[in-house]
């Protein structure tokens, strides 16, 4: 299989250094697979120190189902908690300690068993700041525990701040596609206080270190615990985040390790919404309509061998995580009735996307796919959608807002026939170089791929004659390999390109950056904002920085309803 030019295979020296301890190699885009016969995923030995240890860590908040009355305090810890417990408190007398629900699961790979535990607290006052302690009867920090502060959400039309980045990472350089500038990403979350942030996928990377997944995943936790034990990081799941043996779509790990508000349907915690002020925020799993597959791949030779403790077959070569359509269309049944009900509701004036993949980006790494402009676009522009945010690509892409869609604007890659990529097309109110945009006519895309993974310089296409942006689009599903058992797939790359005329700024200067969005609900009768400022880190591609400049700024207005 040829291995294709994408920022994730760029990182050389990272594949390198795995390949020679013997355990894996990227494979395409995304994948792994062992370097020399067959790789046999070692069960772990119990660390005796810990056996007893339930000392919580990787603490995380996210929001409830009301987020102005309703937090959920979630950890880790080593070995299974006794009495795990959040004890809560604020100045207006509220106290009360609130016990936590268990949640595990046993790595497919390694065998290695995960607790986790989630404490739920309601009857919040709005607006409240809280502090809370989270202890166990067996924490080695009993007497000292750990304690951290949060504000709940503004009741009623009120100003707040959330941020948004994806593809975070972790610090610790010794797993793939991880970099030291994860750590000051998560350091640039509490530079701008917001009051939650936004966490595009592609959370940490573990299904690219089948031999460390467990451990991936606590790097993680510990690094991010230092902004999330003090306000809410809102997930949504990317292709990373899809693990072999660990549940139905591969997601048991991110799916033990938060809570998050109830969809309605059998897939809780895949996607969701919640409303903060006039805000409503959609956090949907692309995975189920993609058409490119980007998930663990097993590459070969040999297959990829579980621990015998965990009973699992072998994974053969050839074999991916691809879901695309797991839900049988019951996300986007769930999706057009969340906007439907938005769109009469007149206590929301925005309404804002968060998913992983992306439907309008012209990076070289992935780039744009048309399973989500064929079954999502056409309902944010039918409701409205003001903005959409992703990762997925590592850079910063902003579109003009973009309405409807231009047909048979593609060229296909292998034959150079004309092909409909159902390509965006700006509003006509869209201009160049403008930096104010009423949302009315159309829906900005961002991409915010530059958390802290490690990403390279040169991410865009452009056409070499015109010098016009261009972007690759998947077109097609991935297929079956001919004459292989079910679950083994052909990676395909992208098959079509076209002209991207929707990309109105890209980031050619770093990879790295945060999104700071400050909402204004406005006055009665009036108009209402959200102005978006992109910060930077110039130079952290080569030497990591906590130096975040500002790129951009970019209002978004719209009437008030």
């Amino acid at each position: 299989m040829t291995k294709k030019k994408t920022p994730d295979a760029s990182l050389t020296e990272a594949n390198a250094s795995v390949s020679r301890r013997g355990f894996l190699k990227l494979a395409g885009a995304s994948g792994f697979a062992s370097a020399a016969g067959a790789l046999t995923v070692a069960a772990k030995a119990a660390d005796t120190s810990a056996a007893a240890d339930g000392t919580p860590e990787q603490i995380h908040l996210t929001w409830g189902e009301d987020p102005t009355s309703e937090v959920v305090v979630s950890w880790a810890s080593q070995a299974a908690s006794m009495h795990p417990r959040v004890t809560v408190s604020a100045d207006h007398g509220h106290h009360e300690t609130v016990d936590a629900v268990q949640r595990t699961y046993t790595d497919g790979l390694n065998g290695v068993v995960v607790f986790t535990y989630h404490a739920h607290l309601r009857h919040l006052r709005p607006d409240t700041t809280y502090r809370y302690e989270v202890t166990a009867d067996n924490s080695s920090t009993l007497g000292s525990s750990f304690t951290a502060s949060f504000k709940t959400a503004p009741r009623g039309r009120k100003p707040f701040r959330f941020t948004s980045y994806g593809d975070l990472a972790t610090p610790n350089t010794n797993w793939v596609l991880s970099s030291p500038q994860s750590r000051f990403a998560v350091d640039a979350v509490e530079r701008f206080q917001p009051l939650f942030h936004l966490l595009n996928g592609d959370l940490c990377y573990a299904n690219l270190n089948p031999t460390h997944q467990t451990d991936v995943w606590r790097d993680f936790g510990n690094n991010n615990q230092t902004s999330a034990a003090n306000r809410p990081w809102m997930p949504c799941p990317g292709n990373h985040e899809l693990e072999f043996h660990n549940g139905p779509q591969g997601l048991d790990s991110y799916l033990t390790r938060y809570t998050l508000p109830h969809n309605g349907t059998r897939f809780s915690g895949r996607w969701y919404a919640f409303q903060v002020s006039s805000v409503l925020f959609i956090s949907l799993d692309a995975d189920d309509v993609v058409y490119q597959d980007g998930a663990a791949f097993v590459a070969g030779p040999a297959p990829l061998v579980p621990a015998p403790s965990t009973g699992n077959a072998p994974i053969q070569p050839g074999t991916s995580l691809y879901v695309r359509g797991y839900s049988n269309g019951e996300q986007t049944h769930w999706l057009e009735k969340t906007l439907r009900r938005a769109a009469d509701d007149r206590d929301i004036d925005w309404i804002v996307v968060q998913m992983h993949q992306d439907a309008l980006s012209s990076s070289k790494g992935n780039g744009s796919d048309k399973g989500l402009r064929e079954q999502w676009l056409p309902l944010f522009e039918r409701y409205g959608v003001d903005l959409v945010l992703c990762g997925h690509d590592h850079d910063y892409e902003r579109s003009y807002p973009v309405c409807g869609c231009h047909r048979y604007m593609g060229t296909d890659l292998k034959t150079g026939e004309r092909v409909d990529t159902l390509t965006p097309r700006p509003a006509r109110h869209a201009q160049r170089g403008a930096n104010t945009f009423d949302t009315s006519y159309g829906t900005i895309h961002l991409i915010l791929g530059g958390g802290g993974t490690s990403a390279p310089l040169d991410v865009y296409g452009v056409d070499a004659g015109t010098g016009n942006p261009q972007a690759k689009v998947f077109t097609k599903p991935n297929r079956p390999m001919p004459g292989t058992t079910e679950g083994t797939f052909v990676r395909a790359s992208a098959d079509a390109v076209e002209d991207a005329v929707w990309s109105a700024q890209r980031d050619t200067g770093t990879g790295y950056g945060i999104a700071v969005f400050d909402v204004d609900p406005g006055e009665h009768g009036g108009k209402t904002t959200i102005t978006m400022n992109y910060y930077h880190a110039p130079g952290a591609d080569q030497t990591p920085t906590s130096n975040y400049e500002l790129f951009e700024t970019v209002t978004l207005t719209k009437r008030r309803r």
